[in-house]
């Protein structure tokens, strides 16, 4: 929509995770450098922790991006709540490796056999496991035992555990010792600092291809720092709908009055919102439903303050129509334009 109104060979701030935007902060480095000591140490566990959308899985990908050692053979999970066996299934399936049956002792057989195989060709396998903080503790312990299989004192497989900070209560229980003194390393994400917020913003809008440092003002990052908590996920989706914004304005420059208007936009929308405020029960309370009097005035002030809220949304989403209407008319008369001048080459 916005990239050739700003110059953007490409979208600057999509939100599935690609290597070749990643922006090393202090803490990213730090962990990619652990898992990069990790690789070089060829054995345990390696485990980066941290908030919803702090990059966990970007890492992951750039990693993955950068081996460029045709001895490692590399396999992603992304896991939901995985009993033992359905993890050694999916660690099968993700390695294609081929079983004879369905059952615990089928599985581990074909997952031995298969990393056998690999270091007889001088080659061993990886395993990253995403979202890690699913896994029940036992399951856990499964990748733990996967980790026994070795020949002439080299483990077969090594396994990176990436999750939210729930991994981490799961990893101290008292029964996990055993696993515990098998990580060689721990990394922990934390948001961006104001500082980071703007050499972020600058990295990414540089990689999509547009040189204009001066497309957000001065005081913008501390501002979107502000609305984002300095989480690059809430970034990537503010500074898109910015930009969205931007381009159907008309702006040249993104400033703290725009930001405002957006943020403020986005705390009715149920897309990207900013704020990360509970929402409240709508179930009604048993006790106090059977005492309520339609015609008393509490309810008839709540029943005010309901379509209050609700004409609120009703605008707010004129508004957007609006905007896209205008988007679709300029969209239109900039293809019109295209084809003229195509028509007058020919």
């Amino acid at each position: 929509m916005y990239e050739n109104y700003y110059g953007f060979t490409e979208k600057p701030f999509q939100l599935s995770p690609d290597p070749r935007f990643f922006f090393a902060s202090d803490h990213h480095q730090r962990a990619l450098s652990y898992l990069q000591y990790g690789l070089d140490q060829g054995e345990g566990f390696i485990v980066i922790t941290g908030p919803i959308g702090t990059g966990k899985t970007t890492i992951a990908r750039n990693l993955l991006s950068q081996l460029g050692d045709e001895s490692i053979v590399a396999a992603q999970l992304v896991t939901t709540k995985l009993d033992p066996q359905e993890l050694l299934a999916l660690v099968v399936s993700e390695f294609n490796i081929q079983s004879k049956g369905d059952s615990k002792a089928d599985l581990l057989q074909a997952i031995e056999q298969f990393l056998i195989q690999l270091n007889k060709q001088g080659k061993r396998a990886l395993l990253i496991v995403d979202e890690a903080q699913n896994l029940p503790s036992e399951t856990v312990e499964e990748l733990r035992m996967l980790s026994n299989f070795q020949l002439e004192n080299k483990p077969l497989i090594q396994s990176f555990l990436l999750g939210q900070e729930e991994l981490k209560p799961i990893i101290q229980a008292p029964n996990m010792e055993q696993f515990r003194q098998r990580i060689i390393a721990s990394a922990h994400l934390k948001p961006l600092s104001v500082a980071e917020v703007k050499e972020y913003i600058i990295h990414r809008i540089h990689q999509a291809g547009c040189e204009k440092d001066e497309l957000f003002s001065e005081n913008a990052f501390e501002l979107i720092h502000e609305k984002t908590l300095g989480v690059p996920r809430k970034i990537n989706i503010f500074v898109d709908r910015l930009l969205l914004f931007g381009f159907l304005e008309e702006l040249d420059v993104i400033n703290s009055e725009t930001i405002m208007t957006v943020a403020e936009e986005m705390e009715i929308e149920l897309t990207g919102s900013l704020n990360s405020s509970e929402l409240t029960s709508q179930e009604p309370n048993q006790k106090t439903s059977q005492q309520v009097v339609v015609n008393s005035t509490e309810n008839v002030e709540h029943i005010k303050e309901v379509l209050r809220d609700v004409e609120e949304i009703l605008e707010s989403s004129i508004k957007q129509k609006v905007k896209m209407a205008r988007y679709v008319d300029k969209l239109l008369k900039h293809k019109s334009k295209l084809y003229a001048e195509e028509q007058i080459d020919k």
